[in-house]
């Protein structure tokens, strides 16, 4: 048998190559740097990687050529096992763009009294005489921690095969169990909610793991293309095939948060670190629904008979169980979590839609394009959420229940109204992001013919508006209960207060004029099969 050698297509992959190389080099800097000045560095370190990305993936995104059937542009590389097309460097930039502003919240320590959000010893047991003695240390290993997750960020939705992508899937994954569980304040429920994320992410991996096996028997290979060949010539068992895919959406369905393995996500959502919170509220959905955008339309597009139906009831029960259940929560931290759930239900409709240009009229936005662009409203508006709810305080630190927020308008003004605009985007009000982001993926589903999803979307955002409307109530026209001590908003440094600038300005921006950035995503063009 001759042997091929793999193109690693470098010049199209290295802002992902560099991302894991300053991964790398914060492990370094941890072992070799003093303890006083890993802090500085880290976060100099990160912040330059990051924006040295950027910068790539732009250039990257500016040179991809046409490929040989004249739809898409991209190279593969790494012998098919990565693939560097349009919707990759859109999805590439749009991690990156928040991690950057989650870097922020990382980096803030102004807030905390002069440390960061992170325990100071993650070893250390609540409340042991070791724990008081690491009070005033900084857990700085969450930079490399955070770097190296962004990788998989990067990675997952790149994949060009499934090996790559359970590859991806853990690297992401693997961080965020750890970063979940290094709160300082209330360790024993960040400890819990760590403990939770990693034992159901361990089952769901092992799902997916499964799924490719079944799906290996079926098509003789694990490349997108390959399966995509084997199910257009029905080349083997249609059974093992269905069951495979079953498997694969179980540890794509989880890492999104739908229906019916959404419960991680309030639990999680609360207890991790809210800068960790933002960070992978936004970010891991961005990968995860890029990967399965990939994985449907690439690898099981000529299958979409099969798994469309098992959609549509999952976006159908993600929308109405995370509507529902927010309107139950008490805790703001908790409110959010169940909000994201309801979201992804809204990104799943969306996915139900037509795949390419070809099966719409003129003018109208394709699935994928909707779906990226739903990505970047939705991210604005949630890490800008996060961000806030990391300065309203009490005497115990973060003051995440709702009745602590009574009066918060009157007291500050600025912070109450930019956590009410985010709540109104999320709830689909005119003139912000989160309003253009739900047109775009309604009318993608409606022209696919699946207006009853469309109808439940619409009645599941009508329920979220009493829940958002409420916690705006709460703020600017309640009173503080008697005996209960009333949230503070704390002096942030520029690095939050410039995080929620930012998130304002972008889900202003992309309410009033969002078609630059819907242009950008149709220009992004169709994946590379």
């Amino acid at each position: 048998m001759e042997f091929t050698k793999p193109v690693l297509a470098y010049a199209e992959i290295w802002p992902l190559i560099a991302v894991l190389g300053v991964a790398c080099l914060g492990v370094l800097a941890e072992a070799l740097l003093a303890r006083p000045h890993r802090h500085r560095a880290q976060v100099l370190l990160a912040g330059t990687g990051l924006v040295a990305a950027l910068v790539g993936t732009v250039v990257v995104g500016t040179r991809l050529d046409v490929v040989a059937d004249g739809t898409a542009r991209g190279v593969i590389g790494g012998a098919g096992s990565v693939i560097v097309d349009g919707p990759t460097v859109f999805l590439w930039a749009l991690v990156l763009v928040f991690s950057l502003m989650g870097l922020a919240l990382f980096a803030e320590r102004k807030v905390e009294a002069g440390v960061s959000v992170f325990a100071g010893q993650a070893a250390a047991l609540p409340g042991s005489d070791a724990e008081r003695q690491a009070q005033g240390l900084d857990h700085t290993e969450v930079y490399p921690l955070m770097m190296f997750a962004i990788g998989g960020m990067m990675l997952f939705p790149a994949s060009g095969d499934l090996l790559t992508m359970f590859v991806a899937l853990e690297v992401l994954s693997l961080p965020l169990y750890l970063l979940s569980g290094l709160a300082r304040r209330r360790r024993l429920l960040s400890q819990e909610a760590a403990l939770k994320y990693f034992l159901l992410g361990a089952f769901s991996s092992g799902f997916f793991l499964y799924g490719m096996a079944l799906v290996y028997g079926y098509a003789g290979t694990l490349d997108l293309g390959g399966i995509d060949a084997a199910i257009r010539n029905d080349s083997g068992n249609s059974g093992m095939l269905t069951i495979g895919l079953g498997l694969l959406l179980v540890g794509l369905l989880f890492k999104v948060g739908a229906v019916p393995f959404h419960s991680w996500t309030p639990d999680v959502y609360q207890g991790a670190p809210t800068a960790v919170t933002g960070f992978m509220a936004a970010c891991t959905k961005i990968a995860a629904f890029g990967a399965l955008l990939r994985l449907l339309y690439v690898g099981f597009g000529a299958d979409r008979w099969t798994w469309q139906p098992v959609l549509w009831v999952v976006a159908i029960l993600t929308m109405l169980i995370g509507a529902l259940l927010a309107v139950a929560q008490t805790d703001v931290k908790r409110m959010l979590g169940y909000s994201a759930v309801a979201h992804t239900g809204f990104l799943l409709t969306g996915v139900l839609g037509a795949q390419a240009a070809g099966e719409l009229a003129v003018g109208q936005v394709t699935s994928l394009q909707a779906v990226l662009f739903y990505l970047a409203t939705y991210s604005f508006a949630t890490l800008g959420a996060f961000a806030v709810v990391t300065l309203v305080r009490d005497s115990s630190g973060e003051a995440t229940g709702l009745d602590r927020w009574a009066g918060l308008g009157k007291r500050s003004p600025l912070v109450a109204g930019a956590f009410a605009f985010f709540l109104l985007s999320m709830a689909g009000i005119p003139l912000t992001a989160g309003f253009a982001g739900k047109w775009a993926v309604f009318t993608v589903a409606m022209s696919a013919g699946a207006w009853p999803v469309v109808v439940v979307a619409i009645t599941s955002s009508v329920i979220a508006i009493f829940f958002y409307v409420r916690t705006i109530q709460v703020m600017f026209f309640s009173d503080v209960a008697e005996g209960t001590e009333p949230a503070v908003v704390a002096v942030p440094s520029w690095l939050t207060s410039g995080t929620i600038a930012v998130a304002v300005l972008g889900t202003l921006v992309l309410g009033v004029v969002p078609g630059p950035l819907l242009e950008l995503a149709a220009d992004a063009g169709q994946f590379i099969r």
